[in-house]
């Protein structure tokens, strides 16, 4: 089965190249990564093409002309991925805060059938030991707020560690996603959950990125928190599939 990971990256050179060199060096069989940049100004593309002649046939580089949203880069990537024939289409970070090690477990939850999320708050996972209380308690509660709302059997409905199997995301309706921050995350649960696919947890721990600026701002988890109570409006006419 071909695995491709898509990453999507905004100035994230300092740990392109370090991230690759640990992907590739699981050996996983017919592991592929496809890189979504949003035209980094600090070469973060550029980079990313330099690195294409090492790592070739299974390091892939898409440029986008702007930064219009995590949604989006990964929506255009999931469906290139899908285009160019993979059965597993995962998606991580690019700043190491999602443990390369855990890829073989997610890929082997993904191969059942279930999308696999790497969960921190399962039984096993963890958040990094260095965040301050008030920050481990308001990523616990955006999850929590999510799932209560939308009624989801999902202990990290905000998690960006995922691998999806190909039939799941050939059958969401990807073209009417509007998330276009990290609540992309969630809607994503909310659609696969209204679809009737099952979810399988692998326990992560998320490190704090290694280097970098976070992307993550109010504005993001303002619209987060307004944006959960319109999906079940949004996706009203959905039907379970399986």
């Amino acid at each position: 089965m071909k695995t491709t990971i898509v990453i999507p990256t905004y100035n994230e050179k300092e740990n392109l190249p370090t991230l690759l060199e640990n992907i590739f060096a699981l050996q996983q069989e017919n592991l592929n990564v496809l890189i979504v940049d949003d035209n980094s100004p600090d070469g973060t593309g550029q980079l990313a093409e330099k690195l294409k002649e090492k790592y070739q046939p299974y390091l892939e580089v898409f440029h986008r002309p702007e930064k219009t949203g995590l949604g989006r880069a990964y929506i255009e990537g999931f469906q290139k991925a899908i285009d160019a024939g993979a059965d597993i289409i995962g998606q991580m970070d690019a700043d190491f805060s999602h443990p390369v090690n855990k890829i073989p477990d997610l890929i082997a939850a993904a191969s059942k059938g279930n999308i696999a999320v790497g969960s921190r708050y399962t039984k096993g996972g963890s958040l990094d030991e260095k965040w301050p209380l008030w920050r481990k308690a308001l990523s616990r509660f955006g999850s929590i707020y999510s799932r209560t709302i939308l009624r989801l059997k999902l202990n990290d409905v905000t998690a960006g560690y995922r691998f999806w199997p190909k039939q799941a995301l050939s059958a969401m309706p990807l073209d009417r996603i509007r998330s276009g921050g990290y609540v992309f995350q969630v809607e994503m649960s909310y659609l696969a959950h209204k679809l009737g696919f099952q979810f399988s947890e692998v326990p992560i721990h998320f490190a704090e990125r290694v280097a970098g600026i976070s992307k993550m701002s109010f504005k993001i988890q303002v619209e987060a928190a307004i944006q959960v109570w319109l999906l079940p409006r949004r996706y009203r006419d959905i039907q379970k599939l399986v």
